[in-house]
């Protein structure tokens, strides 16, 4: 690991300006992420400025939707009462997503810039553009057991980046049409969840829409009625810490065993939150059945395209929307 300075601001204005002033800093928080990332050589900032002194930790009601603070630990979001209350999807999201220790120290707004683990990525030995733009993704004739199935383009060649998104946090994020709240030298931007996490595209390496010298400040959750019939739905290789081959957030608004409303969210699939949204469509105003949840997931799986060792998540994808569907409906 290289030398860096390291800076401890006590505002969000002055930890904007400590990272407007080098070009080559970072803000730390948890450090869950990045220290890794720096051990490994793959980041190597000048500056660190911590932020852990900012006021960014308050969870609360307001006017139309909740409010989460940057800073705001996993855990503490995990086990708020007004979190459980309104949003259990998030809830179980966050204690499927680490173990109890990383809840403990990982923030909201680390959580959402969390960066792939796909194992080229981490292995300088080979070729990926998601570290180096232009060198060629080594998943493509690897070993692409953990990589995706959507949001990739071959129109203008072959894909760029076929990595997934980690976070499980950043799926039910997805599924609850999130906004992620911003602040950099001219004031605050607020993102739509949908736009906060890109494509590869041709910019493989850039994993959000983020601007040089924003921070993230809070997460706001519009209130909606997903109270109750909501499940994160996990699949992965051992059932302690591990990351996702597959998940699902589902979250259904029912009135008399009639489905008003949907939201599906896949994990473990793309380059960003996979959100299912013509299967959403599909699902208001259907009766629960197994019926309309394997339609469903028939049309969720419409777009996908799967590589040599990744083929089983062609029958795992649709197979779990169907699961997550029927024990958010509470279907026995």
């Amino acid at each position: 690991m290289k030398p860096f300075h390291y800076l401890r601001p006590t505002t969000v204005k002055d930890a904007i300006n400590a990272l407007a002033s080098a070009p080559n800093a970072r803000f730390i928080a948890g450090g869950t992420n990045l220290i890794d990332l720096m051990k490994r050589g793959l980041v190597a900032p000048e500056k660190l400025v911590d932020i852990n002194s900012l006021p960014l930790k308050k969870i609360e009601q307001k006017a139309g939707f909740v409010r989460i603070g940057a800073l705001a630990l996993n855990s503490s979001v995990a086990d708020h009462t007004i979190i459980a209350a309104k949003h259990p999807l998030l809830a179980q999201a966050l204690k499927a997503g680490a173990s109890g220790q990383l809840r403990n120290m990982a923030t909201m707004g680390g959580n959402l810039l969390q960066r792939t683990r796909c194992p080229y990525f981490y292995d300088t030995a080979f070729p990926c553009n998601k570290r180096n733009p232009g060198s060629g993704c080594s998943a493509l004739e690897g070993i692409n057991r953990l990589h995706a199935i959507f949001g990739f383009s071959e129109k203008t060649g072959p894909p760029t980046c076929i990595a997934v998104n980690p976070s499980d946090l950043n799926v039910a994020l997805s599924a609850l049409d999130a906004t992620v709240v911003v602040q950099n030298t001219q004031g605050e931007r607020r993102i739509p969840f949908a736009d906060f996490h890109r494509l590869p595209g041709d910019r493989p390496d850039r994993d959000t829409t983020l601007e040089a010298g924003e921070l993230i400040v809070a997460v706001d959750i519009p209130d909606a009625p997903f109270a109750r019939n909501v499940h994160y739905f996990k699949v992965r290789d051992r059932a302690s810490y591990a990351f996702g081959l597959v998940s699902v957030a589902a979250a259904l608004d029912l009135d008399n065993n009639r489905i008003k409303t949907a939201r599906l969210a896949l994990g473990g699939v793309a380059h960003k939150p996979w959100r299912l949204f013509e299967a959403e469509k599909m699902l208001v105003g259907q009766p629960v059945s197994e019926t309309a949840f394997r339609q469903a997931a028939e049309v969720a799986m419409r777009d996908a395209k799967a590589f040599e060792h990744n083929a089983y998540k062609l029958k795992l994808a649709p197979n779990s929307i169907r699961q997550a569907l029927t024990l958010a409906a509470g279907i026995s």
